[in-house]
């Protein structure tokens, strides 16, 4: 039997009205959910925050609060006492972050390009070189006797740069993403006479902003928080970075503490608490801020590389 145009009219009202409480209900919970979340993670992050300017007596005596009830910068003092020291080492740390995720990213999106071409006869089996390489490695000892016998890696600046210069799992991320730019994009090119690297630099490289956005973020922190190479192959105080150069200052006090307490000397006591958390505050500040003006990128370059992987 069929419906009067004012029954159907009333049953579509009826279910968007159904549809839109539905779409109300699932927001909420959604956004409380999600909400829930994101304070969790952001609340460790403020209680760095706070104890970074707080007393350490207080910290010692009634541990880590979520209000500043006694008020001090004796972290940042004994960090900032030769600002000259914390600025050269901010300094290096900036370089080879910059130098290490340009040349990072742009070997690592050309090595992706490659490897998804179809017209390439090598990739799977280089492919299979790359995949050996996150399973199994030399070892410490020998991986440390060739940078330094060999390379020449000791007290020198690039010691810094070419150990993480390219990264497999970063390589697979590109390799997935260059999948979902159409093959006749390069084909077109090269009837045009286009050669393969300029079709990489005009072509493929602005279709992956996404993609560089991602792999960038993720080879930026890499770079900012490293400190094993540095502690490795670096010797000269004037070269070190921020990361490594905090440790040392943080290891110093605490063996200073150590000596003192075996030999019965008396020292004053040294804020290690409060330091340790305005050290945090010292290196991730800046690195916090790059990755608003990446987000948007960075969630599609994720995105897209999974599903068409």
């Amino acid at each position: 039997m069929a419906m009067a145009p004012t029954q159907f009219a009333a049953t579509d009202s009826h279910a968007r009205i159904r549809m839109g409480a539905d779409r109300i209900v699932f927001n909420t919970v959604a956004y409380l959910v999600l909400g829930g979340f994101a304070l969790i993670c952001i609340l460790p992050f403020y209680i760095i925050v706070v104890a970074s300017f707080t007393s350490e007596q207080l910290i010692m005596r009634e541990g880590y609060g979520l209000l500043i009830r006694d008020f001090s910068l004796e972290g940042y003092q004994i960090i900032l006492k030769n600002p000259e020291i914390i600025s050269r080492a901010y300094l290096n740390t900036i370089c080879v972050t910059v130098l290490g995720t340009c040349m990072a990213v742009f070997l690592v999106t050309m090595c992706g390009y490659v490897l998804q071409r179809k017209d390439f006869p090598w990739r799977r089996g280089l492919m299979l070189v790359f995949y050996f390489t996150m399973l199994f490695n030399g070892g410490l000892t020998p991986y440390y006797i060739l940078c330094t016998r060999y390379l020449g890696f000791r007290n020198q600046f690039y010691a810094l740069l070419i150990p993480q210069i390219f990264s497999v799992w970063n390589m697979i991320i590109a390799k997935n993403y260059m999948r979902t730019i159409p093959d006749e994009i390069p084909e077109s090119a090269k009837m045009d006479g286009a050669g393969e690297f300029r079709i990489f630099i005009q072509l493929i490289l602005p279709l992956a902003t996404p993609l560089l956005a991602t792999l960038g973020l993720f080879t930026a922190l890499a770079y900012w928080n490293d400190w094993y190479n540095c502690m490795l192959f670096i010797e000269n105080r004037d070269m070190f970075t921020l990361q490594y150069f905090l440790q040392e200052m943080l290891n110093s006090i605490e063996n200073l503490r150590i000596v003192a307490e075996r030999s019965g000397l008396v020292v004053p006591v040294l804020p290690s608490e409060s330091m340790k958390m305005a050290m945090t505050i010292v290196v991730t500040g800046p690195i916090i801020l790059v990755y608003p003006f990446l987000q948007r990128y960075f969630i599609k370059g994720l995105t897209i590389g999974s599903v068409k992987g």
